[in-house]
């Protein structure tokens, strides 16, 4: 009986000196500190948005580009001079070829009066009034303007007339297809259009008299 007690006072002892061995194991561990997981972990590096930099740098390139060309003004003109045409009256934006080949601009009357005298080489009455308008030209000369528009009629009998009236003293525009007559709302001959040093129509008339074309070049040339 004597043997059984120790024996189950040795049993004990050693269950508790185990347990007691396990608790220090666990005891002596040092607790890990909070976060130093997340700490040697290193955060993923951010992905840049390419798409938002390109809208931004576009962005500002297409508007320095729109500010650019709005400044600019017309291409080709330089800040502070005018555009071609832009200072002629709107009558006198045409062109035209004289009878010897040559560009001829409505442009080129401004600030002068101007008689625009608008003729065929077959119509009688153009005969007629040619010498007196040709002396009125001569008279007049550097005062006020005088153009001769020819057509209805091809070029070779348009330059018979102008030889044969002598009225080449001042120019005359070779316009078969009609395109000055139209611009100014002129569909007879003999017709005379009197324009004022601004390329305003004064006076337009089928078939003057002499005694009326002399007061309206005379009134023209102030």
């Amino acid at each position: 009986m004597m043997r059984a007690g120790r024996t189950r006072m040795a049993l004990t002892a050693l269950l508790v000196a185990g347990s007691l061995s396990m608790a220090g194991c666990g005891m002596n561990d040092e607790p890990e500190p909070a976060g130093k997981g997340a700490a040697d972990e290193k955060p993923a590096p951010e992905k840049s948005s390419g798409k938002d930099e390109g809208k931004d740098g576009s962005k500002d390139q297409d508007e320095s580009g729109k500010d650019g060309e709005g400044k600019g003004g017309d291409e080709g003109i330089a800040p502070g001079e005018k555009a071609p045409d832009g200072g002629a009256p709107p009558q006198l934006r045409f062109a035209s070829t004289t009878l010897d080949g040559k560009t001829f601009k409505g442009e080129s009357l401004a600030d002068k009066p101007s008689v625009l005298w608008f003729w065929a080489p077959w119509c009688g009455t153009c005969q007629g009034q040619a010498a007196q308008t040709a002396k009125l030209a001569a008279k007049y000369k550097g005062k006020v303007n005088f153009v001769g528009v020819a057509g209805l009629d091809k070029t070779a009998p348009i330059r018979g007339f102008v030889k044969e009236q002598k009225v080449g003293n001042f120019p005359h525009l070779n316009d078969q297809k009609g395109a000055v007559w139209k611009k100014f709302g002129v569909s007879q001959q003999s017709s005379y259009v009197m324009l004022d040093k601004d390329g305003k129509t004064v006076s337009k008339g089928v078939a003057t008299t002499p005694d009326q074309l002399n007061k309206q070049v005379a009134g023209l040339a102030g």
